[in-house]
């Protein structure tokens, strides 16, 4: 596991406590909510755009996916890539001018927490009632409801889909919205957030639940299609 001591002469990423004391904004003037800069690539994001890291009791780097862990943080970007170059460019050391070890594997430990996020939200919001699950009951939702957003299993077969996806389309644009067509969990995965056994389609209707829940994707996404 990459580590490095303290003293680099290298500029140190963007820092801050969880209380939000000594926040770096200097590109947030023109943007609505925080602003931070990647300890990487040095460009100013949106925090939904980021992931916060800081370091445990022992120095482990630690993903701080709900912002509220104490202590001095680093910011890096939602990519793969910047998450790689963050372990093996020794940034977390640099930025918190400290030693601190950095697993190998901390792209996919955040991947995996992520996508943990995305599961028990879609939980969430099935318990609060704006999930419907199974092809004929999303079929028949899609025009009597309020939807928001269509999941499907993403190791589902395609033409199970192209029927509803034709169909949420066609909803969407009278009704002058985007449709929101989602494909970031297994088909396991939307069944254990479900609660019923083989779910392969799920309509989300519009709520608060729902409204978070889009907000976890859009961050699962980004780490798994973001270029940098």
């Amino acid at each position: 596991m990459p580590s490095a001591a303290a003293g680099s002469s290298e500029p140190a990423g963007d820092t801050e406590p969880a209380s939000g004391e000594g926040e770096d904004c200097d590109a947030g003037a023109h943007t609505a909510g925080p602003v931070r800069t990647c300890a990487v690539t040095r460009q100013a994001h949106p925090i939904d755009e980021l992931v916060r890291f800081v370091a445990g009791p022992g120095g482990e780097i630690v993903p701080d996916l709900a912002r509220r862990l104490p202590g001095r943080g680093v910011w890096v970007s939602l990519s793969r890539t910047s998450l790689q170059h963050a372990v093996a460019r020794n940034v977390f050391a640099k930025s918190l001018k400290r030693a601190v070890t950095a697993d190998a594997a901390l792209p996919e430990r955040v991947e995996t927490l992520l996508t943990k996020r995305v599961v028990d939200s879609l939980a969430l919001a099935n318990k609060a009632g704006l999930a419907v699950a199974g092809y004929s009951q999303v079929d028949e939702a899609i025009e009597g409801t309020d939807f928001a957003g269509l999941f499907h299993g993403l190791d589902g077969a395609p033409q199970g889909r192209e029927k509803l996806d034709r169909k949420l389309r066609a909803v969407a644009e009278a009704r002058q919205i985007e449709p929101q067509i989602i494909e970031e969990l297994t088909i396991d995965q939307m069944s254990l957030a479900l609660g019923r056994p083989n779910v392969v389609h799920a309509l989300l209707i519009s709520g608060g639940a729902t409204a978070r829940l889009l907000d976890e994707v859009k961050r699962l996404r980004r780490l798994r299609t973001s270029p940098h």
